[in-house]
């Protein structure tokens, strides 16, 4: 089964981030297979886009209001919902920021 994994920043972090912690990270899940893919995105490029009333409305920057922007991404495969959280536990920004896990629809 197949889990979008999230990647938030946070005000408060129990640690500074380490990207070389990230990077056993990413190691270790990719040749045990589970980690199918991701990346680095800057909260900066986001751009938000709705349509009010047939206008279209564009926002830059993360959503106004929102402490926990999103700072990147990772494909997670395991068992269940369990498995995946224990591989989102080892993730270094579950100290520095938050992750949030949501099963990947498949087919």
């Amino acid at each position: 089964m197949r889990f979008m994994m999230f990647v938030m920043g946070d005000e408060t972090p129990d640690a500074e981030p380490d990207e070389s912690d990230v990077d056993v990270w990413v190691d270790e899940l990719e040749s045990a297979g589970q980690r199918v893919m991701g990346d680095i995105l800057d909260p900066g490029t986001a751009r938000g886009v709705r349509v009010r009333a047939g206008e279209t409305i564009v926002t830059e920057g993360p959503l106004i209001g929102v402490t926990d922007a999103i700072w990147g991404f990772d494909l997670l495969e395991a068992r269940d919902l369990d498995e995946a959280t224990a591989l989102a536990a080892r993730h270094p920004m579950a100290r520095n920021g938050r992750l949030e896990l949501r099963p990947f629809p498949e087919g």
